[in-house]
Formats: C-alpha cells, sequence, structure tokens
C-alpha cells in the first residue's frame, strides 16, 4: 500500500496497489471447509431431533453434535485467524468495530455462537435438557449467517467476477447440508433405516444441487465476462486446476449422488458410509479450486 498524509486534512490518501500470487490460500480452504461441518451438524441435528426425535439412538445424538460443532467451529476460528495478516491485533475488531464490515460483523456473531455452542456442550453433559432446548433454536438461527457471511466476503473482493454473492449463497449453505449429512451418517450404524434414508436424501440432493450450480458456472459463466472467461481457463483443457477441478466433482458430488441413489433403493446403509467420506473429502478439493482460480488471473 502506499499512501501520503494531507497535512491539511489530517487525512491519509490510500492507493490500492496488485498483490501478485495467492493472498488466500489452503487456510481458507479449511476454514469454509470446517464452517461447513460445524453449522451442517447443527442444521441436520435439528431435522433428526425434529422428526426422529423419539428414537433412542437420536437422543444419545446430543453430545456428540454438540462437540463435532464445537470442534469445526473452533477449527474454522483458528485458521481463520491464522490466515490473518497481523493475528494479534484481532482484538482491534471487538474494540474498534467497523459495523459497516462484514468481517466485524461476522465476527462478532460466531463469537456469539461459539458461546451458545459451549452451552449445548456444557447442557448435553450434564443432560439437562431443559437448557439445551432453550439454547438451540438461537444457536441454529445464528449458525445461518456464519454459513452464509463468506460467501460476502468473496463476493466484495475487488475483480473476482466469478464470485458472485446469490450464487456463492446458495453454495455456501449446500455446503453445510451436505457436509452436515455426510456428518451425521458417519454414526449411521446407531440410527434406524429411516433416519439414515433421511441423512442420505439430504446428502444426495445437496450434491446434486451442488454438482448442477458448479456446471451451469463451468459452462455458461464465460458468456458472463471475460474475467469470468478467463478465470475458467484454469480448469479447462490443460489448465493448472482441471484434474483437480474434476476429481473434486466427481468425489464431491457423483459418486455420494450415485451411492446414495443406490443405497436407499436398495435399503443398503453400506454405502452410505463411503458416499458420506467421499463427499467431506471432495468438499474440500472443490472448495479448495473454487478459491484458487480467480486468483491466479493477473489484476491488470
Amino acid at each position: 500500500m502506499a499512501h501520503e498524509t494531507i497535512e491539511a486534512m489530517n487525512a491519509v490518501v490510500t492507493l490500492d496497489v496488485a498483490l501478485p500470487g495467492i493472498v488466500w490460500p489452503w487456510l481458507v480452504t479449511m476454514n469454509m471447509w470446517a464452517k461447513s461441518i460445524g453449522t451442517g451438524v447443527l442444521f441436520l441435528g435439528y431435522f433428526m431431533f425434529r422428526y426422529y426425535g423419539n428414537e433412542n439412538s437420536v437422543k444419545e445424538m446430543k453430545l456428540p453434535i454438540a462437540i463435532l460443532s464445537f470442534t469445526f467451529l473452533s477449527m474454522f476460528l483458528l485458521f481463520t485467524l491464522a490466515d490473518l495478516h497481523q493475528p494479534f491485533r484481532m482484538w482491534h475488531i471487538f474494540f474498534y468495530p467497523h459495523w459497516t464490515s462484514p468481517i466485524t460483523v461476522g465476527a462478532v456473531i460466531a463469537s456469539v455462537l461459539m458461546g451458545l455452542v459451549s452451552m449445548l456442550v456444557v447442557a448435553a453433559y450434564l443432560k439437562r435438557d431443559d437448557i439445551f432446548e432453550k439454547a438451540w433454536m438461537p444457536t441454529l438461527i445464528l449458525a445461518i449467517p456464519v454459513t452464509l457471511y463468506t460467501a460476502t466476503l468473496m463476493g466484495m473482493s475487488t475483480a473476482r467476477e466469478l464470485w458472485q454473492v446469490p450464487v456463492e449463497l446458495v453454495q455456501m449453505m449446500l455446503a453445510a447440508l451436505l457436509s452436515g449429512a455426510a456428518t451425521m451418517l458417519l454414526f449411521g450404524h446407531k440410527f434406524s433405516f429411516e433416519v439414515n434414508r433421511m441423512l442420505a436424501i439430504v446428502l444426495g440432493a445437496s450434491a446434486a444441487a451442488g454438482f448442477t450450480i458448479y456446471m451451469g458456472e463451468y459452462v455458461f459463466g464465460p458468456f458472463k465476462a471475460e474475467e469470468v472467461a478467463a478465470t475458467l481457463a484454469y480448469i479447462k483443457g490443460d489448465g493448472e486446476y482441471t484434474a483437480m477441478f474434476w476429481i473434486g466433482q466427481v468425489i464431491a458430488f457423483v459418486i455420494p449422488m450415485v451411492l446414495t441413489y443406490l443405497g436407499v433403493t436398495n435399503k443398503n446403509r453400506i454405502l452410505l458410509l463411503p458416499a458420506a467420506i467421499s463427499a467431506l473429502v471432495g468438499l474440500w478439493i472443490v472448495k479448495h479450486v473454487w478459491l484458487m482460480i480467480p486468483q491466479l488471473l493477473p489484476m491488470s
């Protein structure tokens, strides 16, 4: 950054200059991936408690769900902090807040969410169902903006036409539903087939919707702007990320779609476990590719 001081007004004039190389590295990929799981288990936990709350196997999931959410949300905040250029100044966000900034709003909401999730962990451990139920809905409500706000940050990035807020909002929510369902399916041996069926349908539907949107961007994105066409060149033909892009699409979306369909129609829950693992691994790859390729395009 280059600047000069105007003495008459005691102001600083700041000039934006291009930053070469990758600004948001794999740490941000971990940020988004962990956040999707941390909020996703809350969303799927709600569906399980709401519609299958009478099953003992579901009732016993209160503590595991709370611990999973706390763990992955902690990872989300840890990688967010690690990616900051001045991590030891992060307290400025809370003591000198700028409420027009999505970073400030997101940091405050995420901190409150962590407090509520911590309350869920304690309540579930102490078997205080009354406290758990009271904290559950506020936690679920705050999980929604925490899931979505990264899309706003990406949409605000200068000259990154590929990251459009409406589309990214949908992708963030789909990632949470997909990862949440996949994580819950890892415990599928404890549940009845009906619970596994519900989780499999959410996983398969989220994978189908996510794959459709990515393919839409892949095919029709170049018509939107020249910059998008240049960005997508990195995942087409001999592009630098072509192989990684298609590997991610297959592992994250295609394989889970096929396995969940076969698992539900044949009532074979064994197929749902590899579907879940595939979705979680593939989601990281997909998020990483989509994060990297716009940053490879020269700014001038």
